[in-house]
């Protein structure tokens, strides 16, 4: 099987209120329930705000470290989670899912050289 990334991408901002947060994250523990049962979960992770990152590009002979995001918009890569599916169709399946627990966009990509790639 191959796998892929979903990726969650979020508005800039702060956290929503507790009582907008609280089912959305009782809904995402579902869908990952449903992932783990199935065999399709393979690791899944949430990301620190942007201004938290560092970017490490490359210059000449050098690296230059810059801090912040590497591309200023209106919203950033939030988390992921990596799926194992049989094909595009199931991985956008578990996408679906995946989008309407958090009520986010999901970016769903192949990952190359996994399994099954």
């Amino acid at each position: 099987m191959a796998q892929y990334l979903l990726t969650i991408y979020q508005p800039d901002g702060g956290e929503p209120p507790v009582e907008v947060l609280e089912p959305i994250m009782r809904d995402l523990d579902a869908v990952n329930r449903e992932m783990r049962e199935a065999g399709a979960w393979v690791f899944a992770g949430g990301l620190h705000p942007p201004e938290t990152a560092t970017v490490a590009r490359p210059s000449g002979d050098e690296v230059l470290l810059t801090d912040g995001p590497y591309l200023e918009g209106k919203e950033h890569v939030g988390g992921f989670t990596v799926v194992e599916a049989p094909d595009l169709d199931a991985a956008l399946e578990w996408g679906r899912k995946l989008a309407r627990a958090i009520t986010l966009p999901i970016e769903v990509r192949p990952l190359q050289g996994g399994p099954g790639c």
